[in-house]
């Protein structure tokens, strides 16, 4: 009978895969003598198999072996979903300075979406993607990292960024692809990338950011110890092939990299039921040998023990460690996207009203002394302030000149793009009157 002991197994012993074989088994013995394979005949005194590939014992019964005969993987946390604790001794110790901050940086985040999202509505950006509902998972994880720990983001966390720095008018800038952006107004909205915060540029393209990221991990493996990366992404990307490569490799050549799946019970309008048949992402951790931890991904406590555990468990063992965080998605895909074509308000309603992690965390400080009405509503009122100030200077600025479309193409310029430049300025000069280029830089 399959059971949670062993699909957990690799989170609580150190998996082979993680760990080349140690002096001695567990019996005393030494292990079985390495060959072209990978395996050989054990001398062992104790009867074990001795296949390579895998970590077993005889039985003698005939059975085969359910997903379903057990619970699941756990759900570890901190808080319940009205703020009390369920064993203090959980509790992060984090000064309330810093709680403060990790709900200011939630709310901030919630704030931020919303005008965004109007905006949006409103005709001013092409397209936006909101974070309701899962800003637990982007603070309590972005707060246990190390400011140089690389992020690959997949196109919902925003909160990270904005944890290690990333100002409204940064957001803004590239939300409106100005010429102050930093991707020059090339890619769509919410597509964020900084080298400054340590994070990649996002991809349009559902799980690309996986094999990269181990490939990154492997990296840094190799040429700077005692730094690791991590890529969230959720639950529908670990339905591509680029998942599979991704943790194979990341496993196999034990690299440094947190794989932090966003659970958030759908992808896009396709519900958990209809995309896997098992318990979950974090079940899959276990075959390809790597440790992994589920966790309430609306406890923002919870989120930042399991990244701090598993940071450092990723670089003590140089192995990957994956982290499920169990969250639901309260708002739409994208503005693409209409969820009450596949859900119903009631659903909805339960997780925004009894269950938000913004409102979980604020029930905790106000328990303890930390938070209340009055400070809430001034905090809001000076947030929004920033951020519309932020919004109107972003809306005024200039789009890049059409001349940047040649630039980082290559790192120096090449015949061909000098000669693609200058055709599209002479174009420019002729017909320029057919475009609007007050809109742009001067080219």
């Amino acid at each position: 009978m399959i059971s949670r002991r062993l699909l957990m197994r690799c989170a609580r012993t150190r998996s082979p895969r993680c760990n080349q074989w140690r002096g001695v088994s567990s019996a005393g013995s030494k292990p079985p003598p390495s060959s072209a394979a990978g395996g050989g005949a054990s001398s062992s005194s104790v009867d074990k198999p001795a296949f390579p590939g895998s970590v077993a014992e005889w039985t003698h019964r005939l059975q085969l072996l359910f997903p379903d005969v057990d619970h699941g993987i756990p759900v570890y946390r901190v808080m319940d979903k009205t703020g009390i604790l369920v064993n203090e001794h959980d509790l992060p110790d984090l000064s309330n300075e810093e709680i403060l901050e990790m709900y200011k940086a939630m709310a901030r985040l919630d704030h931020m979406d919303k005008i965004l999202y109007d905006s949006q509505r409103q005709g001013r950006i092409s397209f936006y993607m909101t974070n309701y509902g899962e800003e637990a998972t982007h603070i309590g994880s972005a707060a246990a990292l190390h400011s140089d720990d690389w992020v690959y983001g997949q196109y919902r966390e925003a909160g990270v960024l904005m944890w290690r720095g990333f100002t409204f008018e940064e957001f803004m800038n590239q939300c409106y692809a100005n010429c102050e952006d930093y991707g020059k107004g090339r890619q769509m909205p919410v597509h964020y990338g900084s080298t400054t915060h340590h994070f990649v540029t996002i991809s349009s393209t559902l799980a690309t950011q996986m094999p990269q990221a181990a490939g990154h991990a492997y990296a840094l493996k190799r040429s700077t110890p005692g730094k690791i990366v991590i890529c969230y992404f959720g639950e529908g990307a670990a339905s591509e092939g680029d998942a599979h490569t991704a943790f194979n490799f990341a496993a196999v050549l034990k690299c440094p990299v947190i794989f932090f799946c966003r659970n958030n019970g759908y992808s896009i309008s396709t519900p958990v039921a209809d995309q896997y048949a098992g318990d979950g992402i974090a079940c899959r951790a276990a075959g390809y040998g790597m440790p992994c931890i589920r966790v309430d991904g609306n406890d923002v406590f919870a989120v930042y023990n399991a990244t701090k555990l598993a940071r450092q468990v990723a670089l003590d063992q140089s192995c990957p460690v994956m982290i499920e965080a169990m969250t639901y998605r309260v708002g739409h895909h994208s503005t693409s996207d209409d969820w009450s074509a596949y859900r119903s308000v009631d659903e909805v309603d339960y997780w925004q009203s009894l269950d938000h992690p913004i409102a979980r965390l604020s029930k905790f400080m106000e328990q303890r002394g930390l938070w209340d009405k009055q400070r809430n509503e001034q905090f809001t009122k000076d947030t929004k302030k920033q951020i519309m100030k932020a919004f109107s200077k972003a809306e005024t600025l200039k789009k890049p000149s059409p001349m940047t479309v040649f630039d980082d193409v290559y790192e120096k310029p090449i015949p061909i793009l000098e000669r693609q430049r200058a055709d599209l300025k002479s174009h420019l000069e002729k017909y320029g009157q057919h475009y609007d280029l007050k809109r742009y830089e001067p080219y």
